[in-house]
C-alpha cells in the first residue's frame, strides 16, 4: 500500500514539474510576439507562421501516437463524432484563444498580458464547481486568493503606467483566458480516452487550418514574405512557444487534472516578468515584486494542499472495504 501511495505521490509531483515547465515555455510567447510587432509583423500574421511551422509537427506526432494508441486498445480509438469533438475543442482553446491573446498584445505590455491570462484558473475551478459539482476547499481558496491577490497588486500598477490605452487590450485578453479556461476543463476526458499526445496534435492541427482560413480571407499569400530576423522570430514562436508547451501542459492535464494545472501556471508570470525586464525593458517596480512573490506564495500552497488531498483519497481507495 505505501508503495503504491508513494509512486502516485512521485506521479503528481512529476505532473506538477511538467505543468510548470509547460507553462515557462509558454511565457517566452508574450516576448517573442512583442518583438514580431516591433518587426512589423501584425497578430494574425505571426498566428499563422505560428501553425503553419507547427503543424507538421503535430501531423507527425499524433500519426505516430494514433498508432501506438490503436495498438495499446486493439480496435478503433477513434470515430469522426470524437476526432470532430476534439478539433472543435482545440479550435476553441488554441485558435479563439490564441487570437484573441495576440491581438491583445498590440495594446499592452508582455508582463499585462501575462497577468491576465493568468486569470483562467479562476474561470477553470469556478466551472468545474458549479457545471461538475467539484468540492472547492476552503483551504485551496485561501491559497488562490493570495495568489490572485499578487496578482491585483501587478494589474494595479501596470495600469497606473500603461494608461486607459490598455483597455482595448485587457478586454481581448480576458476574452483568451476565459476561452482557455473552457478548452481545459473540455480537454480533461479526452485526453483520459486517446492520451495527451494524440489529443495535443489533433486539436492544435483543427486550430492551425482555422488559422490558415482566417488568414487568406483577410491577407494576400505575398503578406507571408518576411525578412529573416521576424522569420527566426516565427520559428520561435512556433516551437518554443507552442509545440513544446502544448504537449507538456496536455500531459499535466492527464497527470493531476485542469484546476491544479490552471494554478501551476501562475509561474509563468515569474518568467514572463524576468524576460520582459531584461529583453524588452519594460518597468519593474517593488510593487511587481511584491505581486510576484504573493503569485509564488500561493502557488506553493495550492500545489502542496492539492498533492496531499489526493494522496489522501488515493489511500483511501486502496484500503479493502
Amino acid at each position: 500500500m505505501s508503495t503504491t501511495s508513494g509512486t502516485s505521490g512521485n506521479k503528481i509531483i512529476l505532473g506538477y514539474l511538467i505543468g510548470a515547465l509547460g507553462a515557462s515555455f509558454f511565457a517566452t510567447k508574450g516576448i517573442l510576439i512583442k518583438l514580431a510587432l516591433i518587426e512589423n509583423v501584425d497578430a494574425i500574421t505571426t498566428l499563422t507562421w505560428r501553425m503553419i511551422i507547427a503543424l507538421p509537427f503535430f501531423i507527425l506526432i499524433g500519426y505516430f501516437g494514433y498508432r501506438r494508441r490503436v495498438a495499446q486498445t486493439k480496435g478503433k480509438l477513434l470515430t469522426w463524432k470524437a476526432l470532430a469533438t476534439v478539433g472543435a475543442i482545440g479550435a476553441l482553446g488554441y485558435y479563439l484563444a490564441s487570437y484573441l491573446d495576440f491581438a491583445g498584445l498590440t495594446y499592452i505590455s508582455a508582463q499585462f498580458d501575462r497577468l491576465i491570462l493568468l486569470t483562467y484558473p479562476i474561470f477553470v475551478v469556478l466551472i468545474g464547481a458549479i457545471f461538475q459539482g467539484r468540492p472547492l476547499q476552503p483551504k485551496m481558496l485561501i491559497a488562490l486568493f493570495i495568489s490572485y491577490g499578487g496578482l491585483a497588486v501587478i494589474f494595479a500598477r501596470d495600469l497606473q503606467l500603461d494608461g486607459h490605452s490598455t483597455i482595448i487590450g485587457a478586454s481581448l485578453v480576458l476574452g483568451a483566458a476565459l476561452s482557455y479556461a473552457v478548452y481545459q476543463v473540455l480537454a480533461k476526458p479526452h485526453i483520459d480516452r486517446i492520451g495527451a499526445r494524440l489529443f495535443t496534435s489533433i486539436a492544435m492541427t483543427a486550430a492551425g487550418l482555422v488559422v490558415i482560413v482566417h488568414f487568406f480571407i483577410v491577407n494576400d499569400l505575398s503578406d507571408l514574405s518576411l525578412p529573416p530576423r521576424a522569420m527566426m522570430l516565427m520559428f520561435a514562436v512556433a516551437t518554443i512557444s507552442t509545440v513544446v508547451p502544448a504537449y507538456l501542459i496536455s500531459i499535466s492535464i492527464g497527470m493531476v487534472g485542469p484546476e491544479p494545472t490552471a494554478v501551476i501556471g501562475n509561474v509563468s508570470t515569474l518568467v514572463t516578468i524576468g524576460l520582459a525586464v531584461s529583453v524588452l525593458g519594460e518597468p519593474f517596480t517593488i510593487w511587481h515584486a511584491a505581486g510576484a512573490a504573493m503569485v509564488l506564495i500561493g502557488v506553493i500552497s495550492f500545489t502542496q494542499m492539492d498533492r496531499v488531498a489526493k494522496e489522501a483519497a488515493a489511500r483511501k481507495v486502496q484500503i479493502p472495504s
